[in-house]
């Protein structure tokens, strides 16, 4: 049942895409230009580099609330980035996946389904989503979009998939990731030939402070 949560999440690219050595240590992070008061700054601290995320705690109140309880818990410390998705045609198209794959100690219960027609967001380049099997069953993993992807928003009876955030820095890192060796027998269903191998371990998750640098003296 570990895959349970993730066998649903299916990647339709938009259809411009259709036609078209050892890990580095943990990284510092350098300052960062204010971000709006509205959004809340979460580091991804991995063996690949670190991810910084605006996660938009007005616009989608119930996922960002969910997902900030796995970091301010620690619960995403010590997992890891395991899929990566990619468009064969269009390879600057696709996503990575991490999370608690259902991890009994790290997981939460699932949360109400909060679709992009009501939080005005979208899957666009750099945004992180919710990965369920269907509305309504979304716990504890994510996946980082790579691509203007409005396929995956909600629209009319498709009920899409949570946004709740974006990339500010690392897209880098996210590109790297995606890149990385799969292994071709590991996964189930559409996961098949998907699953990172190695993966890429998360070592911390931790809301970040913004840093303003005042004027040169």
């Amino acid at each position: 049942m570990r895959a349970a949560l993730i066998i649903g999440l299916f990647f339709a690219p938009p259809a411009a895409a259709q036609t078209t050595g050892a890990p580095p240590s943990v990284a510092q992070v350098p300052p960062l230009a204010p971000q709006p008061a509205t959004t809340t700054r979460v580091t991804l601290q991995t063996q690949a580099g670190p991810i910084v995320l605006a996660i938009e705690t007005e616009k989608a109140p119930v996922t960002a609330a969910n997902f900030l309880k796995y970091v301010d818990g620690k619960r995403l410390d010590g997992t890891v980035f395991y899929r990566t998705v990619k468009v064969q045609d269009e390879p600057r198209y696709g996503f990575i996946q991490f999370g608690t794959q259902n991890d009994p100690k790290r997981t939460l219960p699932p949360i109400p389904h909060e679709p992009t027609s009501k939080t005005g967001l979208s899957h666009v380049d750099g945004a992180i989503s919710m990965a369920m099997a269907q509305p309504g069953t979304a716990r504890g993993d994510f996946f980082i979009i790579v691509g203007n992807t409005p396929a995956m928003d909600a629209d009319g009876a498709n009920p899409g998939y949570a946004v709740f955030g974006r990339v500010i820095q690392g897209m880098d890192v996210v590109h790297r990731i995606m890149d990385m060796p799969t292994s071709p027998t590991k996964g189930e269903g559409i996961m098949k030939g998907q699953m990172l191998e190695p993966t890429v371990p998360v070592n911390a998750a931790r809301r970040t402070a913004v840093v303003v640098e005042g004027p040169a003296s």
